[in-house]
């Protein structure tokens, strides 16, 4: 029998729109929530079920980081995939704990240094290891000259070229067990060889990536910040796009004819980390300048508003595990999105949690707190709807439930140490 508990007394945001139910209830049976709404008289209700006053506590769905890079290990992003596999593992297997601990009950995956998601997947589908419901992709794949193409994510790119060629490199990624298959479509910045304004793929590569990926029930994730690199996703089927920072007319036309099987991840903090911190890498700022980061963010502020006008679908992350964005920090989206966006709390709050649930699992068992659906609730203290920044303090999370499993206290690492002095009190037998 399914242990049963009732949440009683909350401040209830259910994830459907930017409501709250003052007096709000929440019912969890074994993995899954039978009932969320108004509160119930619980006389009428079997008195041996659990019950918690929460004393008006802000609970919501658990949050979908769309843009996730478990294996990265907050380093200098110009050495990325210089890990080995065995490192970049146990850096996964940290990163995964510390991302349901920030609140994230689930992720997409962006792409893994050595596949490391896939094995994170299992392990945290198997429960040996705590970690969010990850939706894996293996490592970022490009063709000759792209960005991923630069000599320097050894243990993160794949490369091939041609329809036939990236055809097989899918085939090979479903062999190694993803979900998501991620490709960069247009360049970076920060790459002097493919810029974030050059297309990296013709038009029948992307359509064969899609295509292959399709037919093996897989899914696409590309990076794209051109207008023309998203014209390009959206015309042949990628299913989500980060960045999107340069649209223009046409691409946000067609991101609005496609709204209903597209997601777009808008995020900008690896911009915002460059250009603040750029001297820890050995960059100046001027050079930064002339790279385009600058104008990259304002377009990027044009374009989410462009989205917004549009209705369409924006979910939060981007590329934290960098030292400019280190893993933990990835509420920091949600300020992000309404201090420099321009959304209300709520509406940010929309795409962390119902958006992005729809966009891990488009059978719908994700993203809101409605029956039926899995009991992934967080429980704040305190409202983010009046200060968005408090769901980047860790302390606030009074517990993090995935599947009715109640977690706290995930972010720490944990101390196995004791003092001396504690040995006689401790019973051993």
């Amino acid at each position: 029998m399914n242990k049963q508990t009732i949440f009683s007394e909350a401040t209830l945001f259910r994830g459907l729109d930017e409501s709250v139910i003052k007096n709000g209830m929440i019912w969890v049976e074994g993995d899954r929530v039978k009932y969320a709404g108004e509160a119930i008289d619980l006389e009428t209700i079997d008195p041996s079920i659990e019950r918690v006053d929460l004393g008006g506590k802000f609970v919501m769905p658990g949050m979908t980081e769309c843009h996730a890079h478990l294996s990265f290990t907050d380093a200098n992003p110009f050495q990325l995939g210089a890990q080995t596999p065995e490192e970049a593992t146990l850096t996964g297997i940290r990163n995964a704990r510390v991302m349901l601990g920030s609140g994230f009950t689930s992720a997409l995956s962006f792409g893994s240094i050595h596949r490391v998601d896939i094995t994170l997947r299992s392990a945290i589908n198997d429960r040996k290891i705590p970690g969010p419901r990850l939706a894996a992709a293996g490592k970022d794949l490009g063709v000759s000259g792209s960005t991923v193409d630069s000599g320097v994510f050894d243990g993160l790119e794949q490369i091939a070229d041609g329809p036939w060629e990236l055809r097989k490199a899918v085939r090979q990624q479903r062999r190694d067990g993803v979900d998501i298959v991620k490709i960069f479509i247009d360049g970076e910045g920060v790459c002097e060889h493919c810029t974030q304004h050059e297309l990296s793929f013709h038009d029948d590569e992307v359509s064969a990536i899609v295509d292959e990926a399709h037919r093996h029930g897989l899914r696409v994730a590309c990076h794209s910040r051109s207008a023309a690199g998203v014209k390009q996703a959206v015309r042949y089927g990628v299913d989500y796009i980060a960045h999107a920072n340069f649209l223009d007319e046409e691409a946000a036309d067609m991101l609005y004819e496609a709204r209903d099987r597209v997601f777009v991840g808008p995020g900008i903090i690896w911009e915002l980390g460059l250009i603040e911190h750029c001297e820890s890498l050995g960059l100046t700022s001027e050079w930064v300048r002339e790279r385009g980061y600058e104008e990259e963010v304002e377009a990027s502020i044009k374009s989410v508003q462009m989205m917004l006008d549009r209705d369409i679908r924006m979910m939060v992350g981007g590329d934290y595990g960098i030292s400019v964005a280190p893993h933990g920090t990835y509420a920091k989206d949600l300020e992000i999105f309404v201090d420099m966006f321009g959304m209300s709390p709520g509406k940010a709050l929309l795409c962390a949690t119902r958006d992005g649930g729809a966009a891990v699992d488009p059978d719908g068992s994700l993203g809101t707190l409605e029956a039926g659906k899995y009991a992934d609730i967080l429980i704040v203290d305190g409202n983010p709807l009046d200060d968005i920044k408090i769901m980047q303090d860790h302390s606030r999370f009074s517990a993090i439930i995935k599947g009715g499993i109640i977690y706290r206290d995930l972010v720490d690492d944990f101390d196995f140490t004791i003092r001396a002095s504690d040995i006689a009190a401790k019973n051993f037998s």
